[in-house]
């Protein structure tokens, strides 16, 4: 089952411009959504709490970015990482090339 989830969640990160896999209540998440609120990118959100079957979500999440924290960030189907990774590709301007590379226009 988790090869499934693990191949699942690679096709999700390849189809969509900007994947976070966040948690509702985690203020990291909260800040990374809002950066992306802020750029006017429209995110595909997976709140792993609200899945029936987020810590099997989660587990492949790991089993991809060896990672079992949230978020994770994905744009253009590359991980960028976490909170302080992807505010830090935000300050250095490595986060609007990567959206318009995904073909998205950035405000």
């Amino acid at each position: 089952m988790s090869g499934d989830l693990v191949a699942t969640l690679k096709e999700k990160n390849k189809k969509n411009p900007v994947v976070v896999y966040s948690k509702t209540y985690c203020p990291y998440c909260a800040e990374v959504k809002s950066l992306f609120q802020k750029l006017k990118v429209d995110a595909k959100v997976i709140e792993l709490d609200s899945l029936a079957d987020g810590n099997d979500v989660q587990q492949a999440l790991f089993e991809v970015v060896g990672k079992k924290t949230v978020p994770q960030v994905f744009v253009g189907g590359q991980h960028i990482g976490g909170c302080d990774d992807t505010m830090a590709a935000n300050d250095s301007g490595k986060l609007k090339e990567m959206l318009k590379e995904a073909g998205l226009s950035v405000a």
